[in-house]
C-alpha cells in the first residue's frame, strides 16, 4: 500500500487542501501536514486553537471503496486507534472519546474531523483531519479542557516523529479494513473508550441522566444503558457528555 506525505509550511486547512488534491495513480493514502494551520476547525462551527510551530495538524486522504456505507464508522475507529497507538509510545492514560476526540483523563489532547465523499451510495473518498496538542502550554480560547503532550510528559515531543508513528499505524489498520478484517479494530476502539466503565452524566434533548456505555455501533451510534435499565441510542450531536 503506497503512502505519500506532503509537508506545507502554512495552509488554511489541510482538509481544504486535500479536497482539491488529485492523487497520482497507485497512491493509496495521502498525508498532508503542517505546524501552522490558519483556519483549522472542529465539528460544526467549532474552531481549533493551535499556536504556530507548537502542534501537529494533518489530514489523511484514503479511498475506502471496500467499506459498506452502514459500517463507515469503522474508518473513524481505525483512525482513532492509530492515533492512540502512537501516543501510547509517549504516555499512558490515552482514551478515545466518542465520536472522534483524543482524551487524557478528562482533558482533550486532540480531535479529528472526518469528511466522507459518497457516489452512487458508496464511499469513494475519506479525509481525516486531525489536530493534536503537542508542545503548546498556554491556551487562550474558551475550550474548557485542553491539554498538550508536553503538559503531560514535561518535555518537548517531535511532531514529525509523532506523525510518522500515526501514519504507520493507520496504514496497518487500513490494510486490515481492505481485507475485510474489522473485528480487531472495533475491539481496540471499545477497549480504549473514554468512560467505558461505570455510570456518568449525559444530556440529551430531554435533559440530564446517568448511563453507562454499551457499545459504539459500526454505523457510529453511541449505545447507552441508563440507571432505569433503558437502552438509549444516539447519533452524532444528539447527546452531550457532562464533564
Amino acid at each position: 500500500m503506497n503512502v505519500k506525505k506532503i509537508y506545507l509550511d502554512e495552509v488554511d486547512s489541510t482538509n481544504n487542501w486535500l479536497r482539491k488534491y488529485v492523487p497520482a495513480a497507485g497512491e493509496d493514502i495521502t498525508v498532508v501536514w503542517t505546524q501552522h494551520q490558519t483556519a483549522g476547525r472542529g465539528m460544526g462551527t467549532n474552531t481549533w486553537e493551535s499556536e504556530p510551530g507548537k502542534n501537529l495538524t494533518f489530514s489523511i486522504l484514503a479511498h475506502p471503496v471496500m467499506v459498506p456505507l452502514n459500517r463507515q464508522f469503522l474508518l473513524s475507529m481505525a483512525d482513532a486507534v492509530a492515533i492512540k497507538d502512537a501516543l501510547d509510545k509517549h504516555t499512558g492514560g490515552i482514551e478515545l472519546k466518542w465520536p472522534n476526540d483524543i482524551y487524557y483523563h478528562d482533558r482533550k489532547l486532540g480531535g479529528t474531523l472526518i469528511e466522507t465523499t459518497l457516489r452512487g451510495g458508496h464511499i469513494t473518498d475519506c479525509i481525516f483531519g486531525t489536530g493534536i496538542n503537542v508542545n503548546q502550554t498556554v491556551f487562550t480560547s474558551d475550550a474548557p479542557n485542553p491539554v498538550s503532550l508536553k503538559q503531560i510528559t514535561g518535555k518537548d515531543a517531535d511532531a514529525e516523529q509523532l506523525l510518522n508513528e500515526i501514519t504507520d499505524s493507520f496504514k496497518n489498520y487500513y490494510e486490515l479494513i481492505s481485507e475485510g478484517d474489522y473485528t480487531d479494530i472495533a475491539a481496540l476502539y471499545h477497549n480504549a473508550l473514554y468512560r467505558r466503565h461505570g455510570y456518568y452524566k449525559y444530556q440529551d434533548r430531554d435533559g440530564y441522566f446517568e448511563a453507562s456505555i454499551v457499545e459504539v455501533t459500526d454505523s457510529g451510534h453511541l449505545v447507552l444503558h441508563d440507571r432505569e435499565g433503558v437502552i438509549r441510542e444516539y447519533d452524532l450531536k444528539e447527546i452531550k457528555f457532562i464533564l
